[in-house]
């Protein structure tokens, strides 16, 4: 593992960018990892803008603000126009539903169509953040275990556990 790994979830509210973090911070802690978690938001309840910042490392992590992440996933036009920039090296998943992605990019851009796969495949929009929390497992299986991750995400949100596991599992394997 690297020294920090640093993780940036970025939409509008209601899309369950708060609960990705949660899932991706309270796993890293199951695993043994220094891990902290940054919540920024509108003050709207639900349609403002939302990030989560997550930070993992096998040291003490001395800033929990993500500057240059390792991964982004932007669910959002606004947030990928705001923070595309921060990245350097990692990869961006994108839903392509919400964004266009800039071409001029020299780092990875993963497109994963979450809203549509998961009103088609689970029949509720819900179901998108555990899509992309899924892939972003995928991308992360040298750092996280897959089977703590849904364990943690099971945690985080209440309601589901059947449709959330599916739903993680579609996303898990497209990547």
């Amino acid at each position: 593992m690297a020294k920090r790994t640093e993780v940036l979830v970025s939409g509008f509210g209601g899309q369950g960018v708060v609960r990705i973090g949660q899932a991706l911070s309270l796993a890293a802690v199951y695993q043994g990892l220094y891990t902290t978690m940054l919540i920024s938001h509108g003050t709207e309840t639900r349609g403002g803008y939302v990030r989560s910042q997550v930070v993992m490392s096998e040291e003490p992590i001395d800033s929990p603000v993500v500057e240059n992440p390792d991964y982004f996933c932007a669910l959002s036009k606004a947030a990928y126009n705001r923070f595309k920039h921060l990245v350097s090296h990692g990869v961006i998943i994108y839903d392509p539903g919400y964004v266009e992605p800039d071409p001029n990019l020299n780092v990875k851009q993963i497109p994963l169509n979450a809203r549509d796969l998961a009103e088609k495949e689970l029949g509720r929009e819900l179901f998108a953040n555990a899509i992309v929390m899924g892939a972003l497992s995928k991308l992360m299986s040298g750092l996280l275990d897959k089977d703590i991750v849904i364990k943690a995400m099971l945690e985080r949100i209440p309601r589901f556990h059947e449709e959330n596991k599916k739903a993680f599992e579609l996303g898990y394997s497209l990547l």
